[in-house]
């Protein structure tokens, strides 16, 4: 069966029971199986052979999470999008391991297949939290039908989007984007960095990493406030997703106490991410408390309560934000990321 084929009869067996992520390992070609738990590994193994692995668990999430999916089972979409986000940090970090100009095709439909999913994501999570504000709202302050009308507002965005979804699942482009990926599993790119040690290799794909983030959240803070502010930190929070995904597929192949150190910045870099996170969440939820307001004003209605919504969410980044520079102050300390100077 060729590669082609094999994609296809995967999205063919869509309909099917869903199958264990061990099983779903078997849609990848044969030389590409691996189990769901990693190799063992050390400082010494070829880092080539570290990324890959990396990459093979991710794909086997992928192919688990295809059926799921379209099951519509909860939180489902998240872990799709979050296994797209992973392959895709991994390729964009590990360049000096996986040759950049072999892989930058399928970089790019893997960050158009993350934005499908993204768009369904942001809208569920919007309306739940404007939903959550609303409850916790004194109930003599919630003016008018206000949580009617976040569900009116949301209800066809939700369709919408869960729609688009399936199409994307359906759509030769996925296919394509499917069969690239195992093309790339059964016959990787390697340059010869691959060879080296990877103890020595991946800290520095990781240095790099970090650097960007640094970078970014140096141009953060000296970015007027406003939209252009609120878009640096955005760009800071994706440096530092990427940093911490590529420290997480390293961390296995730099030994016990590396792996330690790589896992720690992890960590650090998660709760630079998270906040970062929790700033955007805020900053949308701010502009469509807004935007709903306007549309409960125009329909008659007491828009009051969508005011507080939007204060509320401005205090949120202006918390955030503070939260953001603290957890960047400790990821950033030498302590933290010392080991990545040591290749």
């Amino acid at each position: 069966m060729t590669t082609q084929t094999r994609e296809t009869a995967i999205l063919t067996r869509a309909t099917s029971p869903p199958r264990p992520v061990a099983r779903a390992n078997a849609d990848l070609p044969a030389h590409s199986r691996r189990p769901v738990h990693r190799r063992r590994f050390t400082k010494n193994s070829p880092a080539g052979d570290v990324v890959l692995a990396y990459l093979h668990e991710q794909a086997a999430k992928l192919s688990a999470l295809d059926f799921a999916v379209r099951r519509d089972k909860p939180d489902s979409v998240h872990q799709m999008r979050v296994t797209v986000r992973r392959l895709r940090s991994a390729l964009q970090a590990f360049t000096g391991i996986l040759s950049a100009p072999k892989t930058e095709h399928l970089t790019a439909e893997l960050k158009w297949l993350g934005g499908v999913l993204g768009g369904a994501r942001d809208n569920e999570v919007l309306a739940e939290q404007l939903h959550a504000g609303l409850k916790a709202v004194p109930t003599e302050l919630v003016l008018g039908p206000a949580q009617a009308r976040v569900t009116t507002h949301f209800a066809p965005l939700e369709a919408s989007t869960r729609k688009a979804v399936l199409d994307a699942l359906d759509s030769q482009r996925y296919r394509a984007l499917r069969a690239e990926l195992a093309r790339l599993l059964d016959s990787p790119p390697l340059t010869p960095a691959a060879a080296e040690p990877a103890g020595k290799a991946l800290p520095l794909a990781v240095a790099r990493a970090y650097r960007r983030t640094r970078r970014r959240m140096r141009r953060a803070d000296h970015a007027p406030a406003g939209q252009a502010h609120d878009v640096a930190l955005h760009e800071t929070r994706k440096a530092a997703k990427r940093a911490r995904y590529a420290a997480e597929a390293a961390a296995p192949g730099l030994g016990k106490k590396t792996g330690k150190q790589a896992r720690r910045f992890a960590k650090g870099m998660k709760q630079v991410q998270s906040t970062l996170g929790a700033h955007q969440d805020a900053v949308i939820v701010r502009a469509t408390a807004r935007d709903i307001g306007v549309q409960a004003h125009l329909a008659g209605e007491n828009a009051f309560s969508f005011g507080l919504l939007y204060e509320r969410a401005h205090q949120q980044t202006i918390a955030c934000e503070d939260q953001a520079q603290r957890a960047w102050r400790r990821a950033s300390r030498k302590k933290s990321r010392g080991w990545l100077s040591k290749s």
